[in-house]
């Protein structure tokens, strides 16, 4: 279990002392959401309701610039994988057939 855990109402970790989610938490959170990008989104965007609740004043880009924007920047860095085609494309047929006799 981490000890980078939000502290609220300040929503600062509880390891470090900076604004949650730290550098650190962001980390661990990458590594165990690895294959589940959009369930870390979710995940994330649960804490920013909380946290929109908790600190009324904070503009609401700021929060999700804190809670969601490195997410998708986390995704964008990697690299894509190409798919391989399986679609075959049929052959034109030959101008020499029409010449051809059977």
């Amino acid at each position: 279990m981490t000890t980078h855990g939000p502290v609220m109402p300040t929503w600062n970790c509880g390891g470090c002392d900076l604004p949650w989610p730290c550098p650190t938490r962001r980390r661990e959170l990458r590594a165990e959401y690895a294959d589940a990008p959009v369930s870390l989104a979710l995940y994330l965007g649960s804490y920013l309701v909380q946290a929109a609740e908790d600190m009324p004043w904070m503009p609401a880009g700021v929060l999700h610039r804190r809670f969601l924007r490195w997410v998708r920047e986390a995704e964008r860095s990697k690299p894509a994988v190409q798919q391989r085609s399986t679609a075959t494309v049929p052959a034109k047929p030959s101008r020499d057939r029409r010449q051809q006799s059977p």
